[in-house]
């Protein structure tokens, strides 16, 4: 037997679940985590972001190779709590599923690193090399945690990196990117009746929109693994009332990177429609306000090929490799590493994310604390 019970591995996400870390207050997780972590002789350490904010980074063995590990301690506001069949921030088992905010995404995958962490000190391994823990605040907005780390060093020297996300029994090596703007055009109000006193806010804007669903939507670059890049205005306001021309417009948009047609290129298009915008009488603030990344990590490295053979022991079937289109920690944690740096995106979960009653399957969750322990294990025999 493990250092840890089933029972104690389902205290553990139940007390991380009852840490109500919803886009803030990962520092509550983060102190959690470092007091147990303590018990068994790990030392971790806090790096403040704000007051309420902090990573978390733990470290068993010593020297070379550096394998990574990562996960984040936020969750989304579970939305209207009515909806849910029980205390969102109370872990409840219902039919062989833990139920709660955070129990899919991504608590569950943190939980099981950590007790990975553990029970391979225990074991007193690895032997040679280190297991680093990076345990990130903020991933659902703005991803700052995994910012902080990349800005501090701690993947300088890491090898290879595993990101506990929910994937369920399926690898990820790759994602695509994700850009947010924000659009705001001033105009001059007006009685509709006379609109030549006025300058319409939205009019300039419309014309921004359509010509950029031109030039982002019929562009062909693909990606072999990720697809094309997709385009979205996805919110749009303008105009107070009917009879007034619009002095304000705001639209914001979602663009969805690949390495062919990347986020550098994005806003340098985004920035010549406002600047034809505004040289026509136009005035247009533009604000990219989250830029990450797309990934694309070998799909055929020594990791994806261990955590597919040891994954497809629990699973009880082959486990693939793939990519998704959701954006995480990777974007940062991978700044300027070399396009065949090792990285997979493999934990417990679903696609419960974000939703009512999301959950985990408990014996899912239970079975990637050892799945972790002989994957780390693995990597460095």
């Amino acid at each position: 037997m493990g250092v840890f019970s089933e029972t104690d591995e389902v205290k553990l996400l139940a007390d991380l679940v009852a840490i109500p870390s919803v886009n803030d207050y990962e520092q509550k997780v983060a102190e959690y985590l470092k007091d147990l972590l303590a018990k068994y002789d790990i030392t971790a350490k806090l790096i403040p972001i704000t007051a309420t904010r902090a990573d978390l980074v733990a470290e068993i063995g010593s020297g070379q190779p550096v394998l990574g590990i990562s996960g984040h301690m936020d969750v989304v506001a579970p939305g209207d709590q009515a909806k849910w069949a029980s205390d969102p921030f109370k872990l409840t088992e219902t039919d062989g599923r833990l139920v709660g905010r955070g129990a899919d995404d991504m608590k569950s995958g943190l939980a099981a690193m950590v007790m990975a962490l553990i029970e391979l000190k225990a074991q007193g391994l690895p032997k040679n090399g280190t297991i680093r823990l990076m345990a990130t605040a903020g991933e659902e907005v703005g991803e700052q945690g995994s910012q902080v780390f990349y800005e501090k060093g701690y993947m300088q020297d890491v090898a290879a990196l595993i990101i506990g996300e929910p994937s369920g029994y399926n690898i990820v090596y790759a994602h695509k990117g994700s850009v947010d703007i924000r659009l705001t055009s001033y105009g001059k109000a007006a009685h509709s009746s006379m609109p030549s006193m006025g300058y319409n806010a939205i009019d300039p804007l419309l014309n921004l929109l359509h010509e950029a669903n031109g030039i982002f939507r019929e562009d062909t670059r693909e990606n072999s693994a990720l697809g094309k890049l997709s385009f979205n205005t996805t919110i749009f306001q303008g105009g107070n009332q009917v009879n007034s021309i619009p002095e304000q417009a705001v639209a914001e948009i979602n663009v969805r990177t690949i390495p062919e047609f990347d986020n550098d290129e994005v806003e340098k298009i985004m920035k010549q429609l406002v600047q034809t915008q505004n040289d026509a009488g136009a005035k247009i603030d533009l604000d990219i306000y989250m830029s990450q990344s797309s990934v694309q990590a070998p799909g055929d490295s020594k990791l994806v090929q261990l955590a597919s053979q040891i994954g497809a022991k629990y699973a009880g079937e082959s486990v693939p490799a793939g990519v998704i289109p959701a954006v995480t920690d990777a974007s940062n944690l991978l700044k300027d590493k070399a396009a065949d740096f090792p990285m997979i995106v493999f934990g417990p979960g679903n696609n419960s994310a974000h939703q009512v009653d999301e959950y985990v399957d408990k014996q899912m969750y239970l079975d990637f604390s050892a799945l972790y322990v002989d994957l780390f294990k693995a990597y460095f025999e």
